[in-house]
């Protein structure tokens, strides 16, 4: 090695070291990447944090086995206009505003899974945080809503 600059690691107390560093920060191009690397990365945790109680969640195949090997029950949360349009076999209409008063007549066993659906998957966290609440041990939430069923291309009522 030929001296301090040619160094791997940072060394704290190497004064052209540490004025490299502040410099770097001190660098308004630098800061703007900075910037942007921090807004990028909220942007991607936003849907994470937004979903809610970060509940167990379901894709459509996953949802669909639930369905057919163990008698899961749907419950549509998304408003009478919405359900109207179209909405999952079997799925029983309970729009998130009605849900904590409906809670006790979704299933006779509160050991039967249930899924929630609304339109994207974002309201499905509030609403399985009240079913939780209102005793159903397995509540699951289907990724992406409707509109990931719809696009996988599975049945459909109106």
């Amino acid at each position: 090695m030929t001296g301090a600059r040619n160094r791997v690691f940072y060394n704290a107390a190497d004064p052209t070291q540490r004025n490299a560093i502040v410099n770097f920060f001190a660098d308004y191009n630098n800061l703007a990447l900075i910037a942007i690397a921090v807004v990028s990365g909220g942007l991607l945790a936003w849907p994470q944090i937004k979903s809610g109680t970060g509940g167990k969640r379901l894709n459509t195949a996953a949802a669909t086995q639930l369905i057919n090997r163990r008698n899961a029950v749907v419950v549509d949360i998304r408003d009478a206009a919405e359900f109207a349009k179209g909405h999952m076999p079997q799925a029983k209409s309970a729009p998130l505003a009605d849900l904590p008063s409906r809670a006790s007549g979704l299933a006779r066993d509160k050991s039967v899974p249930i899924i929630v659906i609304c339109q994207t998957g974002q309201r499905s966290g509030k609403a399985q945080a009240a079913l939780k609440e209102a005793g159903y041990s397995e509540v699951y939430a289907l990724e992406g809503g409707m509109t990931a069923w719809q696009q996988a291309g599975l049945p459909v009522v109106k």
